[in-house]
């Protein structure tokens, strides 16, 4: 019996496709699965751990203690982490065998004072002027250091295809890449969009992250990505409001007539956003019934006064599916489907199915 009054459920199957997918784009292209933000709120761990066994031995995370969970696994895959180093650090990377990603001077001045050396990559800022050495600073001995292992850039418009700043950050990629003299050290410049943009955006390694998860954008990604999750939560209570009442907070919803409501338990604690106040909707047994009065921290309230024989508490709605998904939920709360992953709570169980 699930006790939880809401539930993540996660296809394993579609996610691996989405995988396989990027790749076989390009037979030659190694395939690095972005795990930051625990696995943009699938589970680092469980995620790690599925791709790992269909054999993908490269990953990234964004900090430190991100690689350090995973690697207390003690499999033999190359963990990247992205936000770097900072002081007192170095033994930690050594420790669980992580490679951090330079992004200034000061960090590199910092890892090769380390009596040890270890490998690391280099993140060249080609435009985006977030992380990252700008082209124009790069230290001459870098192009000759034995211990890069990993040259990266980052694409500041990927989802964006036929943006001209895609072709202005390659071109600057490419002319330092060219400086590097060591023949061992793998390029990247893509995530998920970028990979689909040409081949000539792929170099060596792809990063895909959202694409993994089945978010798209509405790009071309759509055509080919499988959608990976379903966002399920329990009715409650179900009861009859009269005519002229409010439903919710601050009376922003009043009822026109005698009116069938069930409550939700699941609110903006858990990830849905007020945005979805008197505008959103959920779906069951392939109808749709849409959100009334405001999104509260723990439960939403909706009408089901055209069909409301077919529910009873206990029962699950979704507000995520395979028709409607975290991109078209991301579209209606005008934000993407990044963030729409990464905002639903720990308090909502992961189910992988």
């Amino acid at each position: 019996m699930i006790l939880n009054s809401s539930i993540l459920e996660i296809n394993k199957k579609n996610l691996l496709k989405n995988y396989r997918f990027f790749k076989n784009l390009n037979k030659k292209l190694l395939i690095s699965v972005t795990l930051k933000a625990n696995a943009y709120g699938l589970g680092d761990k469980k995620i790690y751990n599925l791709l790992y066994n269909a054999g993908c031995k490269y990953f990234f995370v964004a900090t430190l203690a991100e690689g350090i969970s995973l690697r207390k696994d003690k499999k033999k895959t190359k963990i990247f982490v992205l936000n770097g180093l900072q002081k007192n650090e170095i033994n930690l990377f050594k420790k669980y065998a992580l490679t951090p990603i330079i992004n200034s001077e000061n960090e590199y001045k910092l890892i090769n004072k380390y009596k040890e050396k270890i490998k690391f990559g280099v993140h060249i800022d080609t435009g985006i002027n977030r992380l990252g050495i700008n082209i124009h600073q790069i230290p001459i001995k870098m192009f000759n250091d034995k211990k890069i292992s990993l040259v990266l850039s980052h694409l500041a418009s990927a989802d964006e295809k036929k943006n001209i700043y895609n072709v202005k950050q390659r071109n600057k990629f490419i002319s330092v890449i060219r400086k590097f003299n060591n023949q061992r050290i793998i390029f990247s410049l893509s995530n998920s969009h970028g990979a689909l943009i040409s081949k000539d955006f792929q170099f060596n390694l792809i990063r895909p992250g959202i694409g993994i998860y089945g978010g798209h954008n509405f790009t071309d990604l759509k055509k080919y990505l499988k959608p990976v999750v379903k966002l399920k939560a329990k009715i409650i209570q179900i009861k009859e409001i009269k005519k002229n009442e409010y439903i919710g907070y601050n009376q922003t919803y009043k009822t026109k007539k005698k009116t069938s409501v069930a409550i939700i338990s699941i609110g903006y604690a858990d990830g849905i956003f007020r945005q979805l106040s008197n505008k959103g909707f959920v779906f069951f047994k392939n109808h749709k019934f849409n959100i009334i009065g405001r999104v509260s921290m723990d439960t939403i309230t909706i009408d089901i006064s055209k069909n409301k024989k077919i529910f009873r508490t206990g029962v699950y709605v979704e507000l995520i599916n395979y028709k409607y998904n975290i991109d078209d939920l991301g579209k209606q709360c005008k934000t993407i489907s990044h963030e729409i992953l990464t905002s639903i709570s720990n308090r909502v169980k992961r189910v992988y199915v």
